[in-house]
C-alpha cells in the first residue's frame, strides 16, 4: 500500500531542511488551511499502525509540489498558473510577498520514485519525503517563468486575506531532506527547475500563439524536455 502524504504535513516547523522524523507542527483548527495537512497526517498514522500490528506493507510518500506538463491551476498550482498566464499574456499572480519558497519535483521522477519504493522490500513502515530539493521563491519563479517563455506579462502581488479568508497562514518554506530515499533507492532529480517549466510549457505553444518560449533554446531542445 502506498500512501500519497504531503510536504504539508510539516505545518509552520521552522527547521530545514524537513526531515522524516522531525516533529509535525500543525496550525490551530480555526484556521482552515490546516485541514489538508491533519487528514494526510492521519492517514500516515492508520498506513504505520497497520504495518506495525498487521504486518500489511505500507508505504508513506511526502509529495512535495509535483509539476509536469498537462496538469491544471485549477486547485491552485502555481507552476501551471504561472506558465499559462505568462504565455497569454495575463499578470502573474503572486499571493503575499512572493518569499514563500517551494521546490518542485518533476512528475517523472517521482512516479519512478515511488515505483521503486514499492518494489524494494526495506520500504514498508517506512516515510519517504519525495521531490527536488531545488529552492526557490514564489516571486523568484515567476521571474524565471517570464524568463523561460520569454513573456512581457507583468507580476503582481495580492495579500493573503483578498485570496483566502482573514488571518490565513501559509508555510515559509517548504525544502526536503532527501538523504533517506537517496540511501534505499539512490534518488536524485533528472531535471532542473527550468528544464521543467520548458517541458510544461512546450505543450502550450498553439495555445497561446501570440507567446514564444526562449528563442534561444532549438525547437529539438524544446521537444526533447518533453521526454
Amino acid at each position: 500500500m502506498l500512501i500519497a502524504s504531503t510536504s504539508e504535513v510539516y505545518g509552520k516547523s521552522q527547521k530545514f531542511p524537513f526531515s522524516e522524523e522531525d516533529d509535525l507542527v500543525i496550525g490551530p483548527p480555526d484556521k482552515g488551511r490546516w485541514s489538508y495537512a491533519c487528514s494526510k497526517a492521519i492517514d500516515e498514522f492508520l498506513a504505520l499502525a497497520y504495518w506495525r500490528e498487521k504486518k500489511l506493507p505500507a508505504i508513506v510518500v511526502r509529495l512535495f509540489n509535483t509539476v509536469g506538463p498537462r496538469q491544471t491551476g485549477q486547485y491552485g498550482m502555481v507552476v501551471p498558473t504561472f506558465v499559462r498566464q505568462a504565455m497569454a499574456g495575463e499578470t502573474l499572480t503572486v499571493f503575499g510577498d512572493g518569499r514563500q519558497s517551494r521546490c518542485f519535483g518533476w512528475v517523472g521522477d517521482v512516479v519512478q520514485a515511488m515505483i521503486a519504493l514499492v518494489k524494494n522490500p526495506n520500504g514498508p513502515g517506512k516515510v519517504f519525503n519525495v521531490g527536488s530539493d531545488e529552492e526557490i521563491t514564489i516571486l523568484e519563479l515567476a521571474e524565471r517563468v517570464k524568463r523561460v517563455t520569454s513573456s512581457e506579462s507583468r507580476i503582481g502581488l495580492i495579500p493573503y486575506h483578498q485570496a483566502y479568508e482573514s488571518g490565513f497562514e501559509d508555510m515559509s518554506r517548504r525544502i526536503p531532506d532527501l538523504s533517506r530515499i537517496r540511501h534505499l533507492i539512490g534518488y536524485q532529480p533528472t531535471k532542473t527547475l527550468d528544464e521543467i517549466l520548458l517541458a510544461i510549457a512546450v505543450p502550450l505553444r498553439d495555445r497561446f500563439p501570440v507567446s514564444h518560449v526562449d528563442e534561444h533554446v532549438s525547437r529539438h531542445q524544446l521537444e526533447a524536455s518533453t521526454d
